[in-house]
């Protein structure tokens, strides 16, 4: 039986993508099934131009340098990997409606989807996490 993942994104900086980012390629490396469903804030993870400025929590830009020296890769360079990996990316076609969003927005590879695609996914998931 195959390990299936499933993680609910709906915060939006950068601490959160990599928690999200980290998690879901481990996983597949692992050879797990992951699908991520980017809901709210989460959809800046995904989007072409936020995904490449994302917030930082204040007092915390020393983290960037220690991103650098510990050679760990960009959010959209782990956005690719992931992708690479077969990590099924949902964007929450409620959220997209509710702020004025389009699948153009959005970096290429997703899946628009609503809750029920996401729970389709999740409904015999091993690991269902929230980010």
């Amino acid at each position: 039986m195959s390990t299936k993942v499933a993680i609910i994104a709906s915060n939006g900086g950068l601490f959160d993508a990599y928690k999200v980012f980290n998690i879901a390629t481990a996983a597949a490396a692992t050879d797990s099934e992951v699908a991520i469903f980017f809901t709210f804030e989460g959809l800046n993870l995904i989007h072409k131009q936020g995904y490449r400025q994302l917030p930082l929590p204040a007092g915390k830009e020393n983290f960037i340098e220690g991103f650098k020296k510990a050679n760990v890769p960009s959010i959209p360079e782990l956005v690719h990997m992931a992708q690479d990996m077969g990590v099924k990316i949902i964007a929450c076609q409620m959220t997209m409606d509710v702020m004025n969003m389009k699948k153009e927005d959005f970096i290429e590879g997703i899946e628009v989807g609503g809750a029920v695609t996401f729970l389709d996914f999740a409904k015999d998931a091993n690991v269902t996490l929230t980010f």
